[in-house]
């Protein structure tokens, strides 16, 4: 159980890093915004409050260190989703990772902002009350799919390390 979590941990620090080049990229090429982190801090702080869904996370009352927040949950939630994976596939995947099942647990995964994320920050489920519902559904699907690229590699580069 010690070297799954230990693989977890480098391999979705590495596929969350590969994902926010993407999100760099995107932005300083093609000016398409990425996900403001410290809203998902602001979401996270206000659950302990008892508020799960807001009209506009936007709006809501700033919380302590919000950007800190959700910038440590963004990579969080890669190292569970790395762990996931490695369960699922089995530790030797690790030690000889094909891009298939890393693929797959990417373009899977957007179901987390589909169904959490975006209805508790005022977008609606899978970005249905957004101005563009298909355009933010299409962004966080390739941001995703970037995400299970990038375990692919963060596993390629930790099998020849580890």
């Amino acid at each position: 159980m010690h070297i799954l979590w230990l693989d977890a941990l480098a391999i979705g620090v590495g596929a969350t890093a590969i994902m926010d080049v993407w999100a760099v990229a995107l932005k300083r090429f093609w000016c398409l915004p990425s996900l403001n982190f410290a809203m998902v801090g602001r979401w996270l702080g206000h659950l302990p409050r008892g508020t799960f869904s807001h009209a506009n996370i936007a709006q809501a009352a700033p919380v302590r260190d919000e950007a800190i927040v959700g910038w440590t949950f963004h990579y969080a939630v890669g190292v569970l989703f790395a762990a996931v994976l490695l369960a699922l596939a089995g530790q030797e995947w690790a030690q000889q990772p094909t891009l298939v099942p890393a693929l797959l647990a990417g373009v899977l995964s957007v179901a987390a902002p589909f169904c959490i994320l975006q209805p508790g920050m005022g977008a609606g489920l899978a970005a249905s009350k957004t101005p563009h519902p298909n355009a933010a559904r299409l962004r966080s699907l390739m941001a995703h799919t970037a995400f299970g690229i990038g375990l692919y590699l963060a596993a390629l580069l930790w099998s020849t390390v580890r």
